[in-house]
């Protein structure tokens, strides 16, 4: 009986789109005989769960719970974890160029998503800060905390970006500083959330406006020098004072995507077929907002940690048809909706007809992340233990009033 060759299976990044493939591949039903060789690649030694980042911010999250190690969550037995940086990858060779060693593959994952790149102009003694990774969030809590712990009466933050890393940061900001804080939000645009539900965007604009953060709409920074930016609108033109500037916007592709040997669209991106696949490599897929995704209706699918969750599923069981010779499906995306975080205690939540704002949709919002959304069971539960014990333990601190009671006699 001829000797079957064991598939090797590689995955290129470790955000939601990638660790995810390589979750749901060793959760689905598997033949010996095929049972594929998975390696997972990422530059970081840990995962990041980036909708709570946010709350790092705020001390409202501990960096363990939303990044937890890879060797952690991966069962080594079934998954192996590799860390390096990719250089290159050769698609006809089939072989993956790290900056520590080289792999082959049989099949193969691309979802290292795109960089951040800075648009503003800045003077040559001026920084700004950007926030999408851990790194990012702890250089940013300690520029904060050099700035707490300044003379200052006042710590200003452009924050340049209306989306929702822009606008879930400038509640967390808002909040933290309370009325030392003076929050700006640059945006380019007329609207905050484009794209969100007008329900999301009316109570994202009322909240920040109730924490007193300024929101500049048709506005962008013409230049960044070290206490001051420069405020360009089509009425105007204004230098404010400023201490500290956060781009939350701004992405590009990897340099060693340019030059991959198939087909991208204009902004960079891989163009895919409906099934994730390259256009000309089938055996390789592309994920996340590195990919060029589309909906049934040709729209481009958002690269949202949700799409990319989909997306994750879908790879996994279009890979395990690819090696045993079955018929792919197509990915189609389903948008179940929006949670965003507006400050300490405070989020909104519109999905399937219903809109919640307030305590109870930041109470939704963190529980439906961490029993649906984080990373295999046990990580769930050990957040959920430690989220009950600090309850419990906050809970029995809470000074309680005793009632006291008086009879009054008839006059």
């Amino acid at each position: 009986m001829k000797h079957q060759k064991t598939p090797k299976i590689c995955i290129l990044g470790g955000g939601f789109a990638g660790l995810y493939t390589a979750l749901h591949l060793v959760s689905l039903p598997r033949n010996k005989s095929l049972s594929p060789e998975i390696t997972l690649i990422d530059k970081e030694e840990r995962f990041l769960f980036t909708p709570f980042l946010y709350e790092l911010i705020t001390d409202e999250f501990r960096d363990w719970e939303i990044a937890p190690s890879f060797h952690k969550l991966l069962d080594q037995d079934q998954i192996q974890f590799y860390q390096g940086i990719v250089e290159n990858v050769d698609l006809k060779k089939r072989e993956i160029h790290l900056n520590n060693g080289n792999l082959t593959y049989d099949y193969l994952v691309l979802s290292v998503g795109r960089k951040t790149f800075s648009a503003v102009r800045t003077h040559e003694q001026a920084q700004t800060y950007a926030f999408r990774t851990l790194a990012d969030a702890e250089r940013l809590k300690q520029r904060l905390s050099l700035l707490e712990l300044s003379q200052k009466p006042k710590i200003s933050i452009a924050l340049i970006g209306g989306g929702p890393n822009g606008v879930e940061l400038a509640g967390k900001l808002a909040d933290r500083l309370k009325q030392r804080g003076e929050i700006y939000l640059i945006v380019r645009g007329q609207q905050i959330l484009k794209g969100f539900s007008k329900f999301s965007q009316k109570v994202a604009y009322q909240s920040l406006i109730s924490r007193g953060v300024q929101i500049k709409f048709q506005t962008h920074i013409e230049s960044v020098d070290p206490e001051h930016i420069t405020l360009v609108a089509p009425e105007y033109q204004e230098k404010i004072q400023i201490d500290l500037v956060v781009e939350t916007v701004g992405t590009q592709p990897r340099e060693w995507l340019y030059h991959l040997d198939c087909q991208h669209n204009k902004r960079g991106q891989i163009l895919t077929t409906p099934t994730l696949q390259l256009v000309d490599y089938p055996e390789v897929f592309a994920l996340g907002d590195l990919a060029d995704i589309r909906n049934l209706q040709g729209q481009q699918v958002p690269a949202t940690a949700q799409a990319a969750f989909q997306q994750g599923s879908v790879t996994a069981r279009n890979l395990k048809a690819l090696i045993r010779g079955q018929s792919l499906k197509a990915f189609h995306y389903f948008h179940f909706g929006e949670m965003l975080t507006l400050g300490i205690q405070e989020a909104t939540v519109c999905s399937f007809g219903m809109k919640l704002r307030g305590l109870m949709a930041c109470w939704m919002r963190t529980w439906v992340y961490i029993l649906l959304r984080m990373p295999t069971v046990n990580h769930r539960l050990q957040v959920i233990q430690y989220r009950w014990k600090q309850w419990f333990t906050k809970l029995w601190k809470t000074p309680w009033k005793a009632t006291k009671f008086s009879s009054h006699k008839s006059l």
